[in-house]
């Protein structure tokens, strides 16, 4: 019982500490865009080739 006197207060001061992210995370705007989040995982831009590069009419001496 004696635990307790410990346990109690640590508990309640966590329990806070997770309020006080979660409501930071609020006010911080991580939860704005979820359908966002949720698509943007499907997409994989590792299989994107990069463009060739185009060559100007400056680069070219006739």
């Amino acid at each position: 019982m004696e635990a307790l006197i410990y346990l109690i207060p640590a508990a309640l001061f966590l329990g806070l500490l997770g309020l006080g992210a979660f409501l930071w995370a609020l006010k911080s705007g991580q939860f704005e865009d979820l359908q966002g989040a949720a698509e943007r995982i499907l997409y994989d831009d590792d299989d994107e080739e990069p463009a060739p590069k185009q060559k100007d009419d400056a680069d070219h001496k006739p």
